[in-house]
């Protein structure tokens, strides 16, 4: 299992309107990226360690695939979509990962 993760790190004079992410284009990502998901998960950041300071990251992101193939496979044709979305709730440019996923028993 593998996990795309899509953070937003938080700069100082950035804006992210959370809202609107998880209820326009997080819904909208499912939908376009179809059954190669296998779940989705979103983040808002609220905090760092330290109180004073901004969560580092506005925003992450998390889908789960089956392989960084089936990712790309569901992604590529709908790119154009989801990226023409961003400006709708950021200026920030976001920062992609693909990962190996390891689960534990808690």
């Amino acid at each position: 299992m593998v996990r795309v993760s899509v953070l937003y790190p938080n700069k100082a004079g950035s804006h992210f309107d959370a809202d609107y992410y998880l209820n326009v284009h997080m819904p909208m990502a499912g939908r376009l990226l179809g059954p190669a998901i296998k779940g989705m998960t979103a983040e808002i950041g609220v905090a760092a360690v330290n109180p004073k300071e901004m969560a580092p990251f506005a925003a992450i992101a998390g889908f789960l695939c089956e392989s960084v193939e089936a990712f790309m496979q569901a992604f590529l044709p709908v790119a154009g979509q989801l990226q023409n979305d961003i400006p709708r709730y950021t200026d920030i440019e976001p920062v992609i990962q693909f990962s190996e996923l390891t689960v534990f028993a808690g």
